[in-house]
């Protein structure tokens, strides 16, 4: 498979390039040149098929051409040592919980895939040292430090804002060590997303060192959160409720949503999805106005939303050929602020047991407020409430149980470099690597 750059200016790439590089030369972001519909039989049986055979039927159309069978048999498998379930909130709306990983967070899926898939082009030359520069407003850092951590050949650089992640989140990417450095940037995300990729355009950086991301930005991340949509479509057709089915995503940097979106061009029959947002309204003012307008993201309780400038939108434009009006017919969106999202924790938790964490509660009231007559709703429960348990707790008046891998992280020593939001200082630091 070849990959294009959604800016048109660069050469194309194979997958290994796509994956150990991660942005174009042009800046844009990779972009497969045809993606594989599935086969009318597959989509037929799929609920009598296990999440990794199912996985591994959508990781062979992405990376069958470019990855040996068993091989990416062995990565799918490894990468999905835990389930992502289906679980009933009330009538007609479920929650696909992606909690269940090593960090408890949705993006255990990518970054474990990508560590593996990365691995497995480092063995074929010859162990090169690969540094992997990722940005990240929560969970990402953690996830990618944790899918990465003691693999051989790889070092991660995790930059995040300082003061603006969760105590709990933090202490999962600056308590390991090991191959894992975290920069704690005097900023905000945005600033820690423009450094990273300023580093991929600096031409004395990158023949000092071999650098990739694994931020959603990199094919390998991003691509493989397709597996739990298709999964999510499976175990709702088990239970007969696979006819009118909606998928709402809570959206920051808008790779996960792609994912989604990628797996319907492959023909998994979801009718339509959502696009939730917080109060980083970027996207939902788009749909309403046809005009895409970055701005400076906001501070929420759902922190690893406040993207005020998604990459993954430069996918989404590119995939529906530049349409607004065929982007709207497949996505609609919502917007929610703080005292929304608080409220919709305390009425879930009061109407159903059910306990949120502040991204998943924008998924529940989009899909509350924006379901039709016939339709059944799922939405991403990205991370598992006591990630943001002090917020949680004083929301719900309750007392949110903090599993034994959180509160381990939670123990260890923190371990950072502190950084300015300026190129200069953050090159002349990977220089002297």
């Amino acid at each position: 498979m070849k990959y294009y750059s959604t800016n048109g200016k660069a050469p194309i790439a194979d997958l290994k390039k796509a994956v150990v590089k991660g942005l174009a030369e042009d800046r844009g972001l990779y972009m497969p040149e045809r993606i594989k519909k599935l086969p009318k039989e597959f989509f037929d049986t799929i609920e009598t098929k296990s999440f990794q055979e199912i996985a591994y039927t959508v990781a062979d159309a992405f990376f069958g051409e470019d990855v040996e069978a068993e091989a990416l048999r062995k990565i799918v498998y490894d990468t999905l040592s835990f389930d992502c379930p289906v679980v009933k909130v009330k009538d007609n709306i479920y929650t696909l919980e992606l909690f269940h990983g090593p960090t408890l967070a949705f993006k255990d899926v990518g970054a474990r895939f990508m560590a593996r898939l990365l691995q497995y082009f480092i063995r074929q030359d010859n162990h090169e040292l690969v540094n992997v520069l990722v940005a990240t407003s929560g969970d990402t850092g953690s996830a990618v430090a944790n899918g990465f951590l003691g693999v051989e050949g790889i070092h991660v650089y995790v930059l995040y804002p300082k003061g603006k992640v969760s105590k709990i989140q933090e202490s999962q990417f600056t308590t390991l060590g090991k191959n894992i450095t975290a920069i704690e940037v005097d900023g905000v995300f945005d600033d820690c997303q423009a450094l990273v990729k300023s580093a991929f355009m600096d031409e004395e950086l990158n023949k000092h060192m071999k650098l990739t991301s694994a931020n959603s930005i990199n094919v390998a991340r991003f691509l493989p959160q397709a597996f739990y949509y298709f999964n999510a479509y499976a175990r709702m057709k088990e239970l007969g409720k696979a006819d009118e089915l909606v998928m709402c995503v809570p959206s920051g940097n808008f790779g996960n949503i792609c994912s989604a979106l990628f797996g319907h061009e492959m023909g998994l029959p979801i009718k339509r999805f959502i696009a939730a947002n917080n109060a980083n309204d970027i996207f939902y003012k788009y749909l309403q106005t046809g005009k895409y307008e970055p701005k400076a993201s906001v501070q929420t309780l759902a922190n690893a939303m406040d993207v005020g400038d998604p990459s993954n939108f430069a996918r989404i434009y590119d995939l529906y050929g530049k349409s607004h009006e065929r982007i709207s017919n497949i996505i609609s969106g919502a917007t929610y602020h703080d005292e929304q999202i608080k409220e919709t924790m305390r009425q879930c938790y009061a109407e159903t047991n059910y306990i949120l964490d502040p991204h998943g509660a924008c998924g529940y009231r989009a899909l509350q407020e924006g379901l039709k007559d016939g339709e059944v709703g799922v939405f991403c429960e990205t991370a598992h409430p006591a990630k943001f348990k002090e917020t949680v707790d004083g929301i719900i008046g309750g007392d949110v149980v903090i599993p034994e891998r959180l509160a381990a992280f939670m123990r260890g020593q923190k371990q950072s470099v502190e950084m300015t939001r300026e190129f200069e200082d953050f090159k002349h630091f990977l220089m002297s690597r």
